[in-house]
């Protein structure tokens, strides 16, 4: 059962239940309870109606109904006791100063005409977006930013540590609402060190993905990693596309393909990844280029990379820790599940069974 947590005050007391939908249960072991000491009053009483009272005792000695129905209002306590114990009671407060800590990374995403290139299914720019989405899935503690760039570079996703936030502005990056085409690399790069610096805090090393096909039409993307080297940040880059390339679709407003992008002389044009710059550009910046296998663009080792750098703090909040007390309602469960095991079925259905 999931439900969301209940919280209220009892006798002064702050007192949560994390799955209340198991209390709407709880009854339920009452009644079985209830049940069961019905029915031994029942069998009872019907032997009382078969044998005079006078020499009930002489004749059926320990017919009373004490034992079964004691053994039922156990079984009936111990059940509503253990669903209470599955709600998850939780009792009391205390509160601590949580600390996250991390690196400042700043994803610098390619989004030129170039990435509609379908060479890598589904296309350059698709993959990339549920790469990068799969890499904040495994992420933790790290501030995240996100700056899309092709003729112009502008930031998308300031530094956060919200992730599902980053992940609806990763969404938003589209060659389509681009406001100038082109791919330049260096405004990206520039873009992303501004970034960085401009909210660094806590001592966080600071590093920069570039996700792109490398076809840099801009240049000084060497000089503007450079700058990124010399002021402490790290480059990772990573190759989107094949090196035989593939021709740009072409599209309408509602995203069907209605041809390819065709040069002056009316051959299609091809788009090639150029991993080679990517490298020297991550090189640059003490970085690296990585690459995947078996299909994937290889963003997903940014993990490791990111484990060799230095952590620092990036937030401390202060954060109610309840304590829970699920053993201190489970345990008295047991121990009358217990109780009834030891009472067993009482002496009138023994000799009724005889």
């Amino acid at each position: 059962m999931i439900a969301t947590a209940l919280q209220t005050t009892l006798l002064g007391l702050r007192l949560r239940i994390l799955d209340p939908a198991w209390l709407f249960v709880a009854p339920l072991g009452l009644a079985a309870g209830a049940f069961a000491v019905f029915r031994s009053w029942q069998r009872v009483q019907r032997v009382r109606r078969l044998v005079p009272q006078d020499r009930a005792e002489r004749v059926l000695p320990g017919t009373g109904a004490t034992q079964a129905m004691v053994r039922g209002s156990a079984l009936g306590t111990a059940l509503f006791l253990l669903f209470v114990a599955a709600a998850g009671p939780q009792c009391g407060e205390r509160t601590e100063i949580v600390k996250r800590s991390g690196v400042d990374l700043v994803i610098a995403l390619d989004a030129s005409t170039s990435m509609l290139a379908r060479d890598v299914k589904p296309s350059r720019i698709e993959r990339a977006r549920a790469e990068i989405s799969a890499l904040l899935d495994v992420l933790r503690g790290d501030r995240i930013g996100i700056v899309a760039f092709a003729g112009e570079a502008f930031v998308q996703c300031p530094l956060t540590i919200d992730y599902s936030a980053a992940k609806l502005f990763l969404r938003a990056v589209d060659p389509a609402g681009m406001p100038q085409q082109g791919t330049a690399i260096a405004a990206a790069l520039d873009e992303a060190r501004r970034l960085l610096e401009g909210g660094s805090r806590g001592g966080a090393a600071k590093a920069v993905l570039l996700v792109s096909d490398g076809e840099d039409q801009e240049g000084a993307a060497l000089d503007a990693a450079k700058a990124l080297g010399d002021a402490g940040i790290r480059v990772y880059s990573v190759a989107v596309g094949t090196q035989p390339g593939a021709p740009i679709p072409l599209t309408d407003a509602k995203g069907a393909m209605t041809g390819y992008k065709k040069d002056s002389r009316g051959q299609p044009v091809l788009t090639r990844a150029d991993a080679s710059m990517l490298q020297d550009i991550a090189a640059t910046a003490g970085g690296k280029l990585l690459e995947g296998s078996g299909g994937d663009l290889g963003i997903l080792q940014l993990v490791s990379e990111l484990e060799k750098l230095q952590k620092g703090e990036l937030e401390s909040r202060l954060s109610v820790q309840y304590a829970d007390r699920s053993a201190q309602v489970a345990w008295p469960a047991f121990l009358l599940l217990c109780a009834a095991a030891m009472l067993g079925e009482g002496s009138l259905r023994r000799r009724r069974a005889a």
